[in-house]
């Protein structure tokens, strides 16, 4: 029979054995998290994954639309353009307007006129959106002169938009037509990001993107073209009723 020394050696014993038993237990586990945590450090921290997934879904961060996102972006720069160099992107900055946005980097390939980025939304403007984001911009331009650059509230009526429309475009006839003509410009446009929804007053606000959409010298030579194409269009009227006469 055991004596009361026995017994408390036996416990003792006993307790150190599963002390022993929960110290390798416990080092399984952690020998099973390591793993996992090796794998959260290689990875790029989840603010800049949102952010430049946030890019890639809109083309652009804007600060005022997504604060956190934006500033996420500029802390990160070199962290997002790793992300997008293999994608043959960039991340491209307006801090000014507060503004990043992705580009296509330029290179051999970009060159040939038939590439377009395969992840990259390529939708070709017709004439009259192309004349309408020329109006846009010189709207922008002229309201950023005003009020400083970085502005973000450059209103413009559809009512301020018709008659520069008329004067490249022709006039349509009626009110109606020349008001529908602008709206579904204005609603295309918002589909690229460039403008707001209309408010209740028929204003769009211009987004600070259009900075950045195309080269200035492009559409102001786009402009004259249209010009061009007015008085080339009025000219020979003129003649034949100088030769009937």
């Amino acid at each position: 029979m055991a004596g009361i020394f026995d017994r408390i050696a036996g416990a003792s014993g006993a307790d150190e054995t599963e002390l022993a038993i929960e110290s390798m237990a416990l080092d399984d586990g952690m020998a099973d998290e390591q793993p996992a945590t090796q794998v959260d450090e290689r990875r790029t921290p989840q603010r800049v994954r949102e952010a430049v997934q946030e890019m890639l879904k809109y083309g652009l961060l804007e600060e005022s639309h997504k604060p956190n996102l934006y500033r996420s972006a500029l802390a990160n720069i070199e962290a997002a353009d790793t992300i997008l160099e293999p994608l043959d992107l960039a991340m491209g900055i307006d801090e000014v307007r507060g503004l990043v946005f992705v580009t296509v980097r330029q290179g051999e390939v970009a060159e040939q006129d038939d590439w377009s980025h395969p992840l990259v939304r390529r939708q070709r403007l017709n004439l009259e959106q192309s004349l309408l984001i020329a109006i846009l911009r010189q709207h922008f331009i002229a309201y950023e002169q005003e009020s400083g650059a970085g502005a973000t509230l450059a209103l413009v009526a559809v009512d301020e938009l018709i008659p520069q429309l008329q004067v490249y475009l022709g006039e349509l006839g009626s009110e109606a037509k020349e008001r529908n003509r602008a709206i579904t410009l204005l609603d295309q446009l918002k589909g690229h990001g460039l403008v707001s929804a209309l408010d209740a007053h028929d204003r769009v606000i211009i987004r600070p993107i259009i900075t950045h959409l195309a080269n200035p010298e492009n559409l102001q030579a786009l402009v004259v073209w249209l010009r061009e194409q007015v008085e080339g269009a009025a000219t020979p009227a003129a003649d034949g009723e100088e030769d009937m006469a």
